[in-house]
């Protein structure tokens, strides 16, 4: 890759952040970044999509580039949230589109019981693009809705409410490792920071590198289910302002 690229910069922040892996049960685990499914879940609320069109969220999850780096990580490690809930048939719940939702389901006679991990405190920089850069939406449209988000946005889960804005530039790189790599790191860490950028989008090989693997972390949104894997590294990046 020669020709440098735009690259979105987005910054999550929030007190608790919540990037959710594959989930077969009641227990809602969590990566160390975000997936491919969360982002695109993320713009497209942004944008003022709904679910049913699902056509547009799998363009835009197909065109999505991106890499992510741990800016600060979690002081005081996972926090693990035991929620139990009686749920009536007549109750309501809080939805993002300002209309509250309802069950058509009878009511739980136990609780409903659940288990949902969240990062605290911790911050994580994504840098993306979108191939191909000409369709709709472009960068420039995806910026200007998470300035002015046609819903409240959440970083993964409901209640992880940005503490930030969080689209905070551009950059232009090559690849989406450099583009890390050439953002500032926030708190000035002693030690580069730990990051995942897909195996075409940078190293594979050397000291920065510590494994490639298949994450599983596409949507198909069609039928709502597991869409496959991709092949991303996990290592890290040194970035700007970072002893090597």
């Amino acid at each position: 890759m020669s020709a440098d690229q735009c690259w979105l910069v987005l910054h999550l922040e929030a007190p608790l952040l919540a990037f959710g892996g594959v989930a077969i049960d009641q227990i809602g685990i969590i990566r160390d970044f975000p997936a491919a499914s969360m982002l695109t879940g993320l713009l497209a609320n942004a944008l003022g999509w709904w679910r049913t069109e699902w056509q547009a969220h799998q363009a835009l999850e197909d065109r999505l580039v991106f890499a992510a780096q741990r800016d600060r990580e979690n002081p005081t490690g996972i926090l693990t949230d035991m929620q139990n809930a009686r749920l009536e048939k007549t109750d309501r719940g809080w939805t993002t589109y300002g209309m509250p939702e309802g069950r058509a389901g009878a009511s739980y006679i136990p609780p409903h019981r659940r288990q949902r991990d969240y990062h605290a405190d911790a911050c994580v920089t994504v840098v993306l693009r979108l191939d191909p850069a000409a369709d709709s939406p472009d960068l420039d449209a995806i910026a200007a809705a998470l300035d002015r988000p046609a819903r409240p946005l959440f970083i993964g889960r409901k209640p992880c409410l940005p503490s930030c804005p969080l689209s905070v530039g551009s950059v232009h790189a090559p690849s989406a490792y450099e583009a890390l790599g050439s953002i500032p790191a926030i708190d000035k860490p002693l030690h580069p920071l730990r990051a995942l950028w897909p195996q075409t989008e940078g190293p594979t090989e050397g000291r920065q590198v510590h494994r490639i693997v298949a994450l599983p972390d596409l949507r198909n949104w069609k039928t709502g289910l597991h869409g496959g894997t991709r092949l991303v590294v996990e290592g890290t990046v040194e970035a700007e302002g970072v002893p090597a």
